[in-house]
């Protein structure tokens, strides 16, 4: 039986329900004690670069109520102070609240304006009220989802974006060093017509170019807050140059194109920004499938596999059979991508559930977005270094079917026509002998027109 710690190790907090025993040694107070009493669902807070970056726009709104005449000068300096060193780092055992709270996230937001609160008024030389002072003229009903657009477009912008560019990176060095080797190429799993090595991986970078479009594109609507909005998009007591101004700070702070809804019942109502992004960020993870599985191919064996390209060697692939090494890396991206996947469908639901003036599953959206990102970005990292960087097509082992691929019966279409063309590949499987040995005896066609017809290299 778990003992409880002794009443010394508490203090009564209080709100408008009453009375609230809070640890005595919190920052937070009695609004944040209750949400960590009856939401103990997962023992998974909000995440810290969410927290960091609505403490970033709590700091602006301090600053900027102050320039507007809405708030005392220095509990907005004190409030700015406080808000900075949380957006530092500290104080992240402060932010308890689980993800699966009130849908509004008024929860964590007063967490937020407890705590800045509670730092803010240390020293006692002045009295900062959580939701009078550090919560002035907003509402979780802005500022929430302002948090869930400012903090993705920060995490896309710099974290995911320069790693999909070291993905890309990666695999120009890739083609740089063994683009212009010859293989076969499959269709179906089935041996088709060959291509070189360089057309393989920029099928790869193409989806990975337009996927990078799509997420630059995707920044100025994420860098949209409806911040001045409060409580149901009317604007009530907030300074109505609230929005505009903090926006404009956010924009000279953090480089992004920020910027105030022109439309606060939308932007509160709905996540639809962050779904697009999120099916995005689905279309990347289903494409780091798709290359993890092609390297995993081209790596099976050592024997009895493709086994036309290396991996690298990272760690014994068995606990009983000595020798055995297994391609870890994409199928660890392969995992990730999945959770991706699945973080997809739960956004999806979240974002629907929209009812009148307020969305009511925005801490969801926003977890979900960000461990998505979060995910992507780390996948593309390890996929980078310790994959692409050291896998290596075997040229041998790629050369060895190139003329013996029946399929190359297709560059004779033109010359024979397709019946007998098929005529020759059916025989050279058959026979398992070179197509132009087979051409030879089934042509009246040169050797050395056969061989200029057969050639892997023109046919690429």
């Amino acid at each position: 039986m778990t003992r409880r710690p002794p009443r010394t190790a508490y203090r009564t907090e209080y709100d408008s329900l009453g009375p609230v025993d809070v640890p005595a040694a919190a920052l937070y107070g009695a609004q944040t004690q209750r949400a960590v009493n009856h939401f103990n669902i997962s023992g998974r807070p909000m995440p810290a670069f969410w927290l960091h970056t609505l403490a970033r726009i709590k700091q602006a709104a301090a600053l900027d109520n102050a320039a507007l005449g809405e708030l005392d000068p220095a509990k907005a300096e004190a409030i700015a102070e406080a808000c900075q060193s949380i957006m530092d780092g500290e104080h992240l055992e402060q932010f308890p609240v689980d993800v699966f709270q009130t849908g509004s996230g008024t929860s964590s937001n007063m967490n937020m304006n407890e705590v800045v609160a509670t730092l803010a008024s240390q020293g006692g030389r002045l009295t900062v009220h959580p939701n009078d002072d550090v919560n002035r003229g907003q509402s979780s009903n802005d500022i929430v989802p302002s948090t869930n657009q400012l903090s993705a477009a920060l995490a896309v912008r710099d974290q995911l974006l320069p790693m999909l560019d070291h993905l890309q990176q990666g695999l120009d060095d890739l083609s740089l060093r063994q683009g212009s080797l010859l293989k076969t190429g499959r269709t179906h799993l089935m041996d088709a017509m060959p291509l070189t090595v360089d057309q393989e991986i920029a099928g790869w970078q193409g989806v990975l170019t337009d996927l990078r479009q799509e997420l630059d594109g995707l920044l100025p609507r994420l860098s949209r807050i409806t911040l001045g909005g409060t409580a149901v998009g009317t604007g009530v007591n907030a300074h109505p140059r609230l929005g505009d101004r903090v926006a404009a700070r956010l924009a000279a702070e953090t480089g992004l194109p920020v910027s105030r809804t022109d439309n606060h019942f939308a932007a509160q109502s709905s996540q639809h920004d962050l779904l697009t992004l999120s099916g995005t960020l689905k279309n990347l993870a289903t494409w780091l499938i798709k290359i993890s599985n092609d390297l995993r191919w081209m790596n099976s064996g050592p024997l009895a596999g493709l086994s036309e390209a290396r991996l690298p060697a990272l760690q014994p692939g068995s606990s009983i059979m000595p020798g055995k090494v297994n391609p870890v890396i994409p199928e660890a991206v392969i995992q990730a991508s999945a959770q991706v996947i699945g973080n997809d469908a739960a956004i999806t639901l979240g974002a629907q559930n929209g009812q009148f003036q307020l969305n009511t599953a925005m801490p969801l959206v926003a977890s979900n977005v960000l461990t998505s990102i979060t995910l992507l970005t780390g996948s593309l990292r390890v996929l980078t270094d310790h994959a692409l960087a050291s896998f290596e097509y075997d040229e041998a082992a790629l050369s060895a079917p190139l003329t013996r691929n029946p399929i190359l019966a297709t560059a004779l279409n033109n010359e024979v026509g397709y019946n007998k063309a098929a005529e020759i590949a059916k025989a050279a499987y058959a026979t398992g002998r070179p197509i132009l040995d087979v051409a030879l005896d089934m042509t009246e066609l040169s050797e050395e027109r056969l061989r200029e017809l057969l050639d892997p290299a023109r046919l690429t």
